[in-house]
């Protein structure tokens, strides 16, 4: 019976999650996910008070993005002219 609760309280509480993020006056999914990417790349999880780990991060996470950007457009480019390797 305790096992049903849970369920029961798991349940609820994932529906009113997806309530409020598809509520009509929230911010749209693409804005919360660009949102989301640029605290991401400019480091807003990491301690400010420690310059060496916040610039750290922010230093590493960009070369990570460049380098996927880098990775994607290469594999566009081969793909196109039809060889991968």
């Amino acid at each position: 019976m305790a096992e049903r609760r849970d369920d029961e309280t798991e349940s609820r509480r994932i529906l009113e999650r997806v309530a409020q993020e598809t509520a009509p006056g929230g911010a749209s999914f693409i804005a919360r996910a660009a949102k989301d990417a640029r605290d991401h790349v400019t480091a807003a999880d990491t301690d400010r008070a420690d310059p060496i780990e916040y610039w750290g991060t922010r230093i590493g996470r960009t070369l990570g993005f460049v380098i996927a950007i880098g990775l994607l457009a290469w594999l566009v480019y081969a793909a196109t002219r039809g060889s991968l390797f």
